[in-house]
C-alpha cells in the first residue's frame, strides 16, 4: 500500500508543473495497459487548477486511454504466452478457471464488457488485454473503448467545471458507486427498451 501511495503522490505532483497535460496524456495511456494509478487523479487536480482548460484535459486523457487499450490488446494479442504467469501468479483471483470464465463473458458481451470496464472501477487494463487474448473485434473494442473512457473523462471534467473544488472530495469519495450506479441506470435502460417496447 505504501508503494500505491507513493505513486499516487508521484502522479498528483505532476499538477503543480509545467508539464501537466503531457503527463496526464502518458499517465492515461500506461494505466489501459500495465500501471496501477489511473488518471482521474491527475485529471482532477488539473481541472480544479485551470477549470477553463477541463474539456482539453478530458480529451487528453480520453485519447490516452484509448491509445493505451490498443497497447493492452495488443499485449493480450501478441505477447499472453509471455506474460499469462505474471497475471496468474501476481493478480489476486485472476486463475485459469476465473480467466475462462471471463472469456465466455467476451463472447456473449463483448461490447459491455469493454464498456463496463472503460467507465466503472473494474479494471480496464485486464479487459483491454483480455480482449486481445480472446480476440475480440478490434472495431467493436476501440468504440466501446472511446465511448466509455470519453463519457468518463468528461463527465469528471465538466462536474468540475460546473461544481467547482468541492465536487473534488465528492469525486473521490464517491466515484466508484456513482460510475457502478450510471452503468446500472444505462443498462436497465438498453434492457427497457429491448424486452418493453
Amino acid at each position: 500500500m505504501m508503494l500505491i501511495r507513493r505513486l499516487y503522490d508521484w502522479v498528483l505532483h505532476w499538477a503543480e508543473t509545467p508539464y501537466g497535460a503531457p503527463a496526464l496524456f502518458l499517465l492515461a495511456l500506461i494505466e489501459s495497459s500495465f500501471f496501477p494509478i489511473p488518471p482521474d487523479v491527475l485529471l482532477i487536480a488539473l481541472c480544479i487548477a485551470l477549470p477553463t482548460r477541463a474539456w482539453h484535459y478530458a480529451l487528453l486523457a480520453s485519447v490516452g486511454s484509448v491509445i493505451g487499450g490498443l497497447l493492452g490488446y495488443a499485449i493480450g494479442w501478441g505477447a499472453w504466452p509471455l506474460v499469462n504467469g505474471f497475471f496468474f501468479s501476481y493478480i489476486p483471483g485472476f486463475t485459469p478457471d476465473v480467466f475462462a470464465r471471463v472469456q465466455h463473458l467476451f463472447a456473449d458481451y463483448g461490447f459491455w464488457v469493454v464498456f463496463s470496464a472503460g467507465f466503472t472501477p473494474i479494471p480496464y487494463k485486464v479487459i483491454t488485454i483480455g480482449s486481445g487474448v480472446f480476440q475480440i473485434n478490434l472495431l467493436i473494442f476501440l468504440v466501446a473503448s472511446l465511448i466509455s473512457r470519453s463519457l468518463r473523462f468528461f463527465l469528471v471534467a465538466w462536474l468540475l467545471y460546473r461544481y467547482g473544488a468541492g465536487m473534488r472530495t465528492f469525486i473521490d469519495r464517491y466515484f466508484n458507486l456513482l460510475s457502478i450506479l450510471f452503468l446500472a441506470l444505462l443498462v436497465g435502460g438498453f434492457l427497457i427498451i429491448k424486452y418493453m417496447l
